[in-house]
């Protein structure tokens, strides 16, 4: 973007960062523009002027800066917006980015299949969306670097020996950080079938916060707490399982779902069978052989009428059907509590998102060639925070059309837009003065970018706007250097 206004967005994100020094903080603002201005994985990509680049390397080599207090500053950023909301949804989930290190010299671990070799760094991240499931930053991101060998007997092992302790620690530091900073607002951990962990769910139920967790393996009922049809007299001889105690539930709800694009799955709409109960799970802790209980309640989404894959209007065969076992500690008294649970699942879908752009998009992290771990969690951290800004300007597309340009654009970036559109317009195409609505400046941008807004194609995606955002930073820049010659970069 136009340099001010990725200025002032580089200010907000990490003007608060503690690093020890006036100067370092002012170095990783300016990084921080420079990186939205012209996101990418090589730092030499991102910085053109030699005395930038080397800057930045110094930034990111330096001992006195460390990559938690970037974090802190991010985050704290994050909480601020949300701060304007009752709760916010914190979709929380896995990933690992596969780094250069052919020589196996770097402080760097095993990712992906240990048979193949593959070397890089785990994280477990998190990010915050308003309830309309606009994209407002980071909510947290815990690193390591796993072993070469897999550890034995994992599940005999307690869980600060194991990778879920990441998992732990990242709820416990959402929690703490929004308590701090927006302490009126209530996280709403949303977590896809990873996360089906006793440890993780006894974690989250202890927090304070709102979660839904989809269910994984199917759980045991404490037969104590949970009504069981046909239990008899001897209910504890008769132990009955979660996924065959809802299929004997009523149906609540029949919904159509919006189901997004994935890879080269089309969006759809799933009509829906939803059933609820509340239960009470069983659970046992393998090292201790000890009994624990956990109340929860379950909102089993389903695709109607449908075998173990969906079918487009063609027949083709598309995806998977829909088979949603939530377990949430939110409320279902009601349809629109029920509905609410179902809505805040869908936008677990957005870390996803997230994390194709970060990784493979608009930042490309994973082309980094920085030498340590240190330094690439650093240079990560800017990546994810610019690449959670280029999701918002898509999210807000497609969400609030028709508001002006100028709610995510400076004047001047607006005024480039309209001179390239002028220049690489379609022959039938006539562009005004005014300024556009925020829907047409992204395709605009996204145009840029390579995209051809086939029919097929859909919306513009992250990595098409995140490409168009850079050639026109380059217009605007050159523009306000002829109309402001004198002002000092």
């Amino acid at each position: 973007m136009e340099q001010r206004s990725c200025r002032a967005w580089a200010v907000e994100e990490f003007g608060a960062a503690q690093l020890g020094d006036a100067r370092r903080r002012a170095r990783l603002i300016t990084m921080a523009t420079r990186v939205a201005q012209n996101p990418g994985g090589h730092v030499s990509s991102v910085f053109r002027r030699s005395a930038e680049r080397q800057g930045a390397y110094d930034f990111l080599e330096s001992k006195h800066v460390v990559a938690e207090a970037i974090l802190t500053a991010a985050v704290d950023a994050t909480n601020r917006r949300a701060a304007d909301f009752p709760f916010v949804f914190v979709p929380l989930d896995g990933t690992s980015l596969n780094l250069a290190d052919l020589a196996r010299a770097k402080d760097f671990g095993s990712v992906g299949s240990r048979e193949r070799g593959a070397r890089g760094l785990k994280v477990v991240d998190a990010i915050a969306l308003a309830p309309d499931g606009t994209p407002l930053g980071i909510a947290t991101m815990k690193w390591w670097a796993r072993g070469q060998r897999a550890s034995r007997n994992r599940g005999l092992r307690p869980a600060a020996e194991k990778e879920l302790q990441h998992w732990l620690d990242a709820v416990e530091a959402v929690t703490d950080s929004m308590k701090r900073v927006a302490p009126d607002t209530r996280a709403w951990f949303q977590i896809d079938r990873e996360g089906d962990a006793q440890y993780l769910l006894e974690k989250l139920a202890a927090s304070g916060g709102l979660f839904t967790v989809r269910s994984q393996s199917d759980r045991k009922l404490s037969t104590t707490g949970t009504v069981l049809p046909g239990a008899g007299r001897h209910p504890e001889k008769r132990r009955r399982y979660l996924r065959p105690y809802m299929y004997r539930r009523p149906p609540v709800a029949h919904e159509l779902l919006e189901v997004p694009a994935r890879g080269d799955q089309p969006a759809r709409l799933a009509c829906v069978v939803i059933r609820t109960a509340s239960v009470v799970l069983h659970m046992c802790e393998k090292l201790t052989s000890k009994h624990r209980t956990l109340p929860l309640n379950i909102v089993w989404v389903c695709e109607y009428g449908r075998g173990e894959r969906a079918r487009s209007r063609s027949g083709k065969t598309t995806s998977r059907a829909l088979d949603w076992m939530l377990m949430t500690n939110h409320s279902i008294d009601t349809l629109e509590d029920i509905r609410a649970v179902v809505h805040g699942y869908t936008q677990r879908w957005r870390i996803e998102d997230f994390h194709r752009a970060w990784k493979k998009g608009a930042c490309n992290v994973e082309t980094s060639q920085l030498r340590a771990r240190e330094h690439v969690v650093k240079w990560a951290t800017v990546l994810a925070a610019v690449a959670i800004r280029a999701e918002r300007l898509k999210h807000l597309s497609r969400e609030q059309p028709h508001a002006p340009a100028t709610t995510e654009l400076s004047p001047r970036e607006v005024e480039a837009l309209i001179l390239l559109k002028r220049r690489y317009r379609k022959k039938n195409e006539e562009i005004g003065d005014q300024t556009p609505d925020l829907e047409t400046a992204t395709r605009w941008i996204a145009e840029l970018g390579g995209y051809t807004g086939r029919a097929s194609g859909g919306p513009p995606g992250t990595t098409t706007i995140a490409r168009g955002l850079a050639h026109l930073h380059i217009a605007a820049e050159t523009l306000d250097a002829i109309k402001s010659p004198s002002r000092s970069d």
